[in-house]
């Protein structure tokens, strides 16, 4: 058996290319397939996924909000 780690993102999956290049071998045993790949537009995915899992800003997430609705001057609904 082989795992696939995937992490998705909006509506697209990332896994890491070791683990995608395992796939492409194992259907390639079952029939001729073609690999396209595009790389247009995942810098910002990748940047936000890199940020994610480096662990950088884990801490916000013990942080104490600062700020409540009750800080407001003007709430638009």
């Amino acid at each position: 058996m082989t795992t696939l780690h995937v992490q998705l993102v909006g509506g697209q999956a990332f896994l890491p290319l070791p683990e995608l290049e395992r796939l492409i071998e194992l259907a390639r045993q079952c029939e001729p397939i073609d690999v396209q790949s595009c790389q247009d537009d995942l810098h910002s995915l990748g940047l936000s996924l890199l940020a994610q899992q480096g662990g950088a800003f884990d801490w916000l997430a013990e942080e104490e909000d600062q700020y409540s609705l009750d800080d407001l001057k003007v709430r638009y609904r």
